[in-house]
């Protein structure tokens, strides 16, 4: 069995005997004798060669009719990006984003360009499994790791995953774990009240402080807070507000959400928007083939080997802040944006340990008298502009847009050229090739002792491709590192 985005049989062989946690996600042993499948990394006896097949996705392994194991708990494996076909991956992209829990395959189709029959076709040669097949296995996966970590109940459990029947759920949960919800609850170990907390796996390195480090620059008094540890934040309406902390585990490749006062049904939203943060899907073994061809990439690799993109919590935000930072410094941006907040962002009630602001919504700022914290009045209209682009759904930050088309149309905004484009695609949506080429930090760094022109700067990153987003991290970084040396 053959299939376009996974290793070769013989590399699954060498990474299922090691355990190797670098390929944890990018494929899963299914055995014929037990009737389950499993992760690279399951410390359970290695079973015979010819007892076993090897699936790209979970997905595929449910469909072929095996369940999933309880000892390694494949719902705790990173995605895998099926960077072979953009189509596939920007449909992922969707999916995990909830385009068929909102929507259907139909409006899913519509918003790719593509009929159905083709994207089933391709998701079958690149994931093994269907479009719904593939929602099927993560909203059962879901509730697999809900039911194993937390202490909500099964009805909740049940809406969380996005069931809103409990006796559909009882059905399909038991049809794809071959147990009920409650046998399998019965199963866990004590879990303790308080915060829900859950596990987030990732393909080993990830350089978790280089991103909290990354992020505190950026951070936001009153609505996150960040130290060398963790990452917290509140968020959700107003009148009650959700409070997240991430931190990383001691002794698993996993970061661990813990979540307080949150409503079942925004749980997967939750899970998604910390794992596009700390890119915890990345495969970094294809990245660094791409770009460690080039010296000064090598040595930031060499450097920092688990350095991921950082996101943004929420695409808005991130594209008024990448606007402030228009010819400023990181610092003066900063600022600007604690200003914003302290000026236009509500106070949220029953908020604890000083988060207790929101940032704008982009009604408030369309009426905002900007110029008011020190904005110059051309900077103010373009975040007026911006404003009214989201609120009108001319401009959206949802995940599974083609590079070109978003810089297309978010540059077409007064005020708003490629630089802020790029910027706010690579952190808002996560894209991979997203590269803003006009960076000052990037032509200084490649140039070393001359400054490289713009384009210049896009030609040299050509090689990169697609993952130019990954070089942009690392060679700000590397200048960082380069102007230590020269003090």
């Amino acid at each position: 069995m053959s299939f376009a985005s996974m290793p070769s049989p013989a590399l699954c062989d060498r990474a299922r005997a090691s355990k190797d946690a670098r390929f944890d996600g990018l494929f899963f042993t299914a055995v014929r004798s037990t009737g389950i499948y499993c992760r690279p990394v399951c410390p359970a006896p290695t079973p015979k060669r010819q007892n076993i097949s090897y699936y790209p996705t979970a997905a595929a392994a449910t469909a072929a009719g095996y369940r999933p194991c309880l000892r390694c708990r494949p719902e705790l494996s990173p995605e895998a990006r099926r960077h072979g076909d953009d189509l596939v991956e920007r449909a992922l992209a969707l999916i995990a984003d909830g385009a068929l829990l909102d929507g259907s395959i139909e409006d899913l189709c519509e918003r790719l360009g593509i009929g159905s029959r083709q994207l089933r076709r391709r998701f079958l040669a690149h994931t093994g499994a269907t479009p719904v097949a593939v929602q099927a296995t993560r909203r059962l996966l879901l509730a697999k790791q809900l039911l194993t970590e937390t202490t909500l109940p099964i009805t909740q459990v049940a809406l969380a995953a996005g069931f809103s029947s409990l006796r559909r759920f009882n059905t399909a949960f038991r049809q794809g774990c071959g147990m009920t919800p409650t046998a399998l609850r019965k199963r866990r170990a004590q879990t303790p009240g308080g915060a829900l907390t859950l596990r987030l796996g990732y393909r080993p390195p990830l350089a978790f402080a280089d991103m909290l480090a990354f992020l505190a620059r950026r951070a936001l008094p009153g609505i996150e807070r960040i130290d060398a540890d963790a990452y917290e934040r509140v968020i959700g309406p107003l009148d009650a507000p959700t409070h997240i902390r991430v931190c990383a585990s001691a002794n698993r490749p996993e970061l661990l959400l813990q979540i307080d006062r949150v409503e079942p049904r925004a749980i997967p939203a939750i899970v998604q928007r910390v794992r596009r943060m700390f890119d915890l899907d990345a495969d970094l073994a294809s990245v660094h083939r791409a770009l460690a061809s080039d010296p000064l990439l090598a040595r930031a690799i060499a450097t920092r080997p688990g350095l991921r993109v950082p996101g943004g919590w929420d695409g808005f935000e991130l594209a008024v802040r990448a606007v402030l930072g228009q010819q400023v410094s990181v610092t003066g941006a900063t600022v600007l944006a604690q200003r914003l907040v302290a000026a236009f962002g509500e106070r949220r009630q029953a908020a604890s340990d000083g988060l207790d602001r929101a940032f704008p919504t982009p009604a408030r700022l369309r009426e905002a008298a900007l110029e008011s914290i020190g904005l110059p009045r051309s900077r103010a209209a373009t975040l007026r502009s911006l404003a009214t682009a989201t609120l009108d759904d001319r401009i959206a930050f949802d995940a599974g847009q083609r590079l070109d088309d978003f810089v297309a149309r978010i540059s077409a905004l007064p005020g708003i050229g490629a630089w802020t484009a790029h910027y706010v695609a690579l952190r808002a949506l996560g894209h991979p090739d997203a590269f803003p080429a006009g960076d000052l930090v990037l032509r200084q760094v490649l140039g070393k002792t001359m400054r490289l022109s713009e384009r210049e700067t896009e030609a040299r990153a050509q090689a990169w491709r697609p993952w130019r987003a990954y070089a942009t991290i690392h060679l700000w970084h590397l200048a960082n590192d380069l102007a230590k040396e020269e003090r």
